[in-house]
């Protein structure tokens, strides 16, 4: 039966483009060709009264998503994070989707906490509230623990939102698969790949355990940043449809009369978001990829409190090296090194001209440091870097992408708190502490030390894992092997006294 539902899916979700004004946006930013263009609003158009009208108040776009539901608005604000699929004019369009629905009633939330937790609602909870917040996937209650008194927050699964979801993300699927089939210039697009990326987003999202597990370990990563807090999980009352953390108490981070009432300061508030973004990202190497004013509070004491954890993004060790090197470059104006890099990271291929790629990089940086303090963007010059980079032959890098989307969401932030605020001033103290701490000496030894430990691990199996290896490349008789073993034993030797040198240098060297 999915093909006709995933077909009717698709008729539907054509008429609801068509009808709200969306389908030439859409086309346009997959770059259609004339004949699909001509076929697809051919084809639509006697259903376009099956399409859904939305809300006209609404941009055609962020209207038609909203008219088809959960799944599609979840779907425009994943791609909002692809600028390099959609296009950046759409991406910024599809970042101001909200996923505020109508909420489900209490008593079925209540219902929903029993069967996850397996304990009457009234035992655990001596009070829960009506929904707080509903969005596309769940909604929040306020309630307070039977046993301390303690308040605390409580997500909920909508009802049914799997099944749901797996239903629109089939029709997604076949959708990329038509699209592939009467395009092959949208291949280069990898359509496929984006809804395989976007059903792995929300099938993170869809299982509470996951997102309990995220806020976890950022809240170890986070413990000991001045001026930051993260609600802590109740793990014995979070299951894959209800999450259980501490209460928020604060002041919206996007309600700058409120700050000012409560007498916070804002200037400073705008910095430290900036600040602790950069440092996440580069430090951890996982940030909170959904950082705006929604999911940000500010305490009683000043503190920043994030929440929501269901878009987390994280960059390995060796990428976050490379993009701190070409950070400090920009901020240094030495495009030559911030070239250099991109080559000795294999981003860009080794038959460009390194020095041509330098004056590209300098076309990108110069006019964005000419400019006053209050429209420099860190957002801005990652998103022209990209282009350049894209000229010179480099892949598009997902992670970075989504570091990228984040950047300028942030400073969003800390501009709608402070105007003035110059990001590279910010910026600038923690890129030059990352740098310092990850590639120098210290950090050399770290990386010996790693080094060493891996090999010694290793070291009572290399003569085994060798002899496999030069079994299943020649596989030598018997007579040859047992020649070779004293070469290999050698070998196996060697390696284990080189981590015993490795480890060696680096104590020496911390």
């Amino acid at each position: 039966m999915k093909g006709p539902h995933n077909l009717w899916r698709l008729i539907r979700t054509g008429a609801t483009l068509e009808r709200t004004g969306a389908m030439r946006a859409v086309l346009d930013a997959f770059e259609a060709p004339k004949l699909i263009r001509i076929a697809a609003r051919t084809l639509v158009w006697p259903f376009r009264w099956l399409g859904i009208k939305g809300d006209p108040a609404m941009p055609p776009i962020t209207r038609a998503l909203t008219a088809l539901g959960p799944a599609y608005i979840k779907f425009g604000q994943v791609l909002s994070t692809r600028p390099d699929v959609v296009g950046t004019e759409l991406a910024t369009q599809l970042r101001v989707l909200q996923d505020r629905l109508p909420p489900f009633p209490v008593a079925t939330a209540k219902r929903a906490v029993e069967d996850e937790l397996g304990r009457p609602v009234d035992e655990v909870f001596s009070a829960f509230s009506e929904p707080v917040a509903a969005a596309s996937i769940a909604q929040v209650h306020k309630a307070q623990l039977a046993e301390t008194g303690e308040e605390v927050a409580v997500k909920v699964l909508r009802p049914g939102i799997e099944r749901a979801f797996r239903k629109d993300v089939d029709a997604f699927y076949f959708a990329a698969d038509v699209i592939e089939f009467l395009s092959p210039a949208s291949r280069r697009l990898r359509p496929r790949d984006v809804i395989e990326h976007f059903d792995g987003v929300v099938t993170g999202e869809l299982d509470l355990r996951l997102e309990s597990a995220s806020a976890s370990e950022f809240s170890d990563n986070t413990a000991g940043d001045p001026g930051f807090q993260v609600p802590r999980i109740q793990w014995d009352l979070s299951g894959r449809r209800v999450m259980t953390m501490s209460w928020a108490e604060g002041v919206s981070l996007g309600d700058n009369a409120a700050l000012d009432a409560a007498g916070h300061d804002r200037h400073a508030l705008g910095s430290r978001v900036l600040s602790l973004f950069l440092r996440h990202a580069l430090r951890d190497g996982f940030f909170h990829a959904d950082m705006h004013q929604g999911n940000l509070k500010v305490a009683a004491n000043g503190d920043i409190i994030a929440y929501d954890f269901g878009i987390m993004g994280y960059i390995d060790e060796y990428t976050r090296r490379v993009y701190a090197e070409i950070l400090f470059g920009f901020i240094q104006r030495d495009y030559q090194r911030v070239a250099e890099v991109h080559f000795e990271a294999g981003y860009v291929p080794a038959d460009r001209d390194v020095d041509a790629f330098a004056r590209a990089l300098r076309a990108v940086g110069e006019p964005i440091f000419g400019m006053d303090a209050t429209r420099i963007s860190m957002g801005r010059l990652l998103s022209y870097l990209f282009e350049v980079t894209e000229r010179f032959g480099m892949e598009t890098r997902t992670e970075l992408i989504l570091l990228q989307r984040t950047m300028v969401v942030v400073e969003g932030v800390a501009r709608s708190l402070d105007p003035s605020l110059n990001i590279w001033d910010v910026a600038k103290p923690e890129v030059e502490a990352y740098i310092k701490k990850s590639l120098g000496p210290r950090a050399l030894a770290r990386d010996l030390l790693k080094t060493g430990r891996v090999l010694a691990r290793f070291g009572p199996r290399l003569p085994d894992l060798v002899e496999s290896a030069l079994i299943a490349q020649a596989s030598p008789p018997q007579d040859e092997k047992r020649r070779l073993w004293p070469w290999i034993t050698l070998g196996a030797a060697g390696g284990v006294a080189a981590s015993g040198v490795a480890v060696a240098v680096a104590l020496l060297l911390l």
